[in-house]
């Protein structure tokens, strides 16, 4: 697939204010810092498309990017250790869990984890709603290049024993390894 068009994103906070075209949507999930909008960017092959931050929950919104005029990647705030009161933490779960129980144009979740690290409880948890949910999810693990070949058996190990998954994604965006995959498994629901 060829990324020719990226729009602005649809910016929502309540249901009313979703995209009304119907078009299929691709949710990213991850915690705060895990690369998010990198992801975004490398996927689209725009530079700073999505604003990347150093300073965790800088996505505080819902928002909806129409790629090619054919569907959305729908990034949303990031989980964990953000810099926002616990109060706004849980009005960023509230708008997560309508948004997951109300799409029925959601064909996809990918849900990002950092590679570097075991999953945290809190990936553990996010992974279980979505299968909850019974939603289509591909794990993808961001900073793939970050970690030594030697040491690769042992954190993909350690991943797929701490979310009992039997595979994930691999994802560099330093390599862009991963993102032909991403974007075939988004193909296949077009």
């Amino acid at each position: 697939m060829q990324i020719d068009s990226v729009n602005e994103p649809v910016i929502a906070i309540r249901i009313s204010q979703y995209p009304e075209d119907k078009k299929s949507e691709f949710l990213l999930l991850g915690r705060s810092n895990v690369g998010k909008s990198s992801f975004i960017n490398t996927l689209i092959e725009r530079k700073n498309f999505a604003r990347t931050s150093s300073k965790p929950g800088k996505t505080q919104t819902l928002n909806f990017y129409l790629v090619n005029n054919n569907f959305y990647l729908v990034d949303v705030p990031g989980y964990g250790f953000a810099s926002v009161s616990k109060e706004t933490q849980k009005k960023f779960g509230i708008m997560i869990e309508d948004y997951i129980k109300t799409r029925s144009n959601l064909k996809h979740v990918f849900l990002l984890i950092d590679y570097r690290h075991k999953p945290t409880e809190d990936d553990v948890l996010m992974y279980n709603f979505l299968k909850y949910y019974n939603l289509n999810i591909t794990v993808v693990a961001t900073k793939y290049d970050k970690v030594t070949k030697n040491n690769r058996l042992k954190q993909d190990k350690l991943i797929k024993d701490t979310l009992k998954i039997d595979d994930f994604l691999p994802w560099s965006t330093i390599t862009k390894k991963g993102r032909e995959d991403v974007l075939n498994i988004i193909s296949n629901y077009l």
